[in-house]
């Protein structure tokens, strides 16, 4: 399966980009017979191990099932097709929800560990205590309707903020072990084509033996954290990282019959974002610089066509606290932005799509006082920083409905109105207008009266973080990346967000990584097939030759 001219620059497989669907595929192609090289524009993981390390799994999972939850693939799919829509085809979405549940045993024999321990409390992300939550919208209207609620958020256990880097920690880990190999700080900048079909890549790369890759290396890794959250308070450091890798990088090429692009999606892409989303330039960066479109722009140039490339997730969370989902979000001109329980990036899709990216949520007092109460036992340190911003400097105060109105901008007539037919609906047998789930709802109307800007533009304090969705169009059934005509392109496959998947239509915490999963392993596991073919033909000839 090697090819004949055994070079350090001849492979079966060469992957563009290290983070889960990159690790991955990388597995798969592996344990197929292929010999694998992985490059990745800086050390490995990207936005994967920045991540919350959430894996979105069901079908009767062996910890939804010691937790005491129903589920099947069938109501799983019931539920996913509501969220997908038509970014795959139904025989995708059907595939992926029959191997959900042997993911999370898969990702344990490579050394992730996942628990049974639900939250007990609607979050967007949970404590320490818990490893398995709602991380959707399985319990809100109108996605309940048509499925079985069931907890479907397994975060990878790890320490606080630790569990995205575990787990490609983990996949990368056994990668290596398989025999991968790994080259960082490798910038892809072309394919290398044959009679149409992909047979390697260009790239440059800042190799280890250069004076400046070691300080290269501990400014990225010092920087990554807080880059992914905060750009801006490292926007110096960035510039001087892209700096030392422009002097010191040199020109490579390595030769394949197969290219994985996983590179990630474009978030990072400014030109990009304004082009096919202007609707989300405000909100802040969710990922690594690498998430710049390069991987995506390969497949174009190699002749692939992209979809969903407006779909932007914006997570507004609300919670935690808890507390904070049973108020109202309203927009400037004083409507219902949508049920509170809604998952942050659904009801962020609305209010950045429908509401101009500019809302206030409402509260009254003893509503304040819960939320002020769960501060110590729901919340992370992220949320706690954001939460303590909120509870000082983040909010405002009024005595009447009317002031708190004048105070924030929103029409205060069209506040009135909505805040009166929550209330209403509340208290009376018809429930909330907006069908928030009842034990979610706390009625608006014990001064004083507090409001929480969630707009776009917020803070830096309280930032609507995000990542884009579309990419590269690819088969469902191979990954392999398709033209326009619907034909594919040989030997050049795309996985995670550099491509279309389950999670481009509506994102989910993590539906993402689960897509990279199950798309990095499809990859992997049929450039690895197509390798098996190949090399089993000599032999059939052979045969042929002996009987004549």
């Amino acid at each position: 399966m090697t090819p004949q001219n055994n070079t350090d620059q001849d492979y079966d497989v060469v992957i563009v980009g290290f983070g889960v669907a990159g690790a991955a595929a990388a597995i798969e192609a592996a344990d197929g017979g292929a010999r694998v090289l992985v490059l990745d524009s800086s050390y490995g993981g990207g936005a994967s191990a920045l991540s919350g390390g959430v894996v979105y799994a069901g079908g009767a999972t062996r910890y939804q099932t010691e937790a005491g939850y129903t589920d099947t693939p069938e109501n799983l799919f019931a539920y996913l097709r509501q969220e997908a829509g038509d970014a795959v085809d139904e025989a995708t979405l059907r595939r992926f929800c029959q191997e959900s549940a042997g993911m999370i045993p898969w990702l344990e024999r490579h050394g992730v560990s996942f628990g049974s321990a639900v939250a007990p409390y609607k979050t967007s992300y949970p404590t320490d205590k818990h490893y398995l939550y709602f991380s959707g919208n399985e319990k809100a209207h109108p996605y309940r309707e048509t499925a079985t609620p069931a907890p479907r958020g397994h975060r990878a256990v790890a320490k606080g903020l630790a569990s995205g880097k575990v787990l490609w920690t983990r996949l990368a880990e056994s990668a290596m072990r398989k025999g991968v190999r790994f080259i960082p700080i490798a910038r892809v900048t072309g394919l290398i084509m044959n009679d149409g079909a992909v047979s390697g890549v260009k790239y440059r790369v800042l190799e280890q033996s250069h004076p400046g890759a070691a300080r290269h290396r501990r400014m990225t890794k010092g920087s990554a954290k807080i880059g992914n959250w905060a750009p801006d308070l490292v926007k110096g450091t960035t510039e001087r990282i892209a700096r030392i890798w422009e002097e010191g990088a040199v020109e490579r090429e390595a030769h394949a019959s197969t290219v994985i692009l996983s590179a990630g999606g474009f978030i990072y892409n400014k030109e990009w974002v304004a082009k096919h989303a202007p609707e989300f330039t405000k909100i802040s960066p969710l990922g690594t610089p690498g998430d710049d479109g390069s991987g995506i722009q390969l497949g174009m140039d190699a002749g692939g066509t992209t979809a969903k490339m407006g779909n932007v997730t914006a997570w507004r969370f609300l919670s935690p606290p808890s507390a904070f989902i049973e108020g109202v979000t309203v927009g400037l001109n004083g409507r219902r932005i949508a049920n509170e329980d809604l998952y942050g990036a659904t009801h962020g899709n609305v209010l950045m799509r429908q509401f101009g990216g500019k809302g206030w949520a409402v509260y009254d007092a003893d509503n304040w006082k819960k939320a002020r109460r769960q501060f110590w036992t729901q919340t992370q340190i992220f949320h706690k920083l954001t939460a303590a911003f909120t509870f000082t400097l983040g909010h405002t105060r009024a005595r009447t409905l009317e002031a708190l109105a004048a105070k924030t901008g929103v029409d205060p007539a069209a506040m009135m109105e909505t805040v009166a037919a929550y209330n209403s609906g509340i208290a009376s047998d018809a429930g909330d207008p907006a069908h928030k789930e009842a034990d979610v709802c706390h009625p608006v109307t014990k001064a004083p009266f507090y409001a929480v800007n969630i707009s776009d533009d917020a803070s830096s304090f309280s930032p609507i973080p995000g990542l884009t969705l579309g990419g590269l169009v690819v088969d469902g059934q191979t990954g392999l990346v398709k033209r326009e005509d619907g034909s594919a392109i040989p030997g050049l496959y795309a996985a995670g967000r550099t491509a279309v998947g389950v999670c481009s239509n509506s994102y989910i915490s993590g539906l993402s990584l689960a897509d990279c999963v199950f798309s990095g392993r499809r990859a992997g596991a049929h450039a690895a097939s197509l390798l098996a073919d190949a090399s089993a033909v000599p032999s059939v000839l052979e045969e042929d030759r002996q009987a004549t």
